[in-house]
């Protein structure tokens, strides 16, 4: 499972909520596990954000995302 975390922007419209759910919930579930966390409570207490660059967004490769403060965005 692979997917952009930590990235201000807008995805391209993918479908109904409903088909997307089980793809949301294994994305909380694997942040949950990055940060040692077993429940919401545990994740919020354990959970610590990390402001970065647009530079490390380009380095980092995200890929497939709009950015909402991009002049060139049309």
């Amino acid at each position: 499972l692979s997917f952009e975390e930590g990235v201000d922007s807008y995805v391209p419209y993918a479908g109904p909520l409903a088909d997307g759910v089980q793809t949301t919930l294994y994305k909380v579930r694997s942040t949950m596990c990055n940060c040692g966390a077993l429940s919401i409570p545990e994740l919020q207490q354990k959970a610590r954000l990390t402001v970065v660059s647009s530079t490390s967004i380009v380095e980092g490769g995200s890929h497939d995302v709009i950015l909402k403060n991009n002049p060139n965005n049309v």
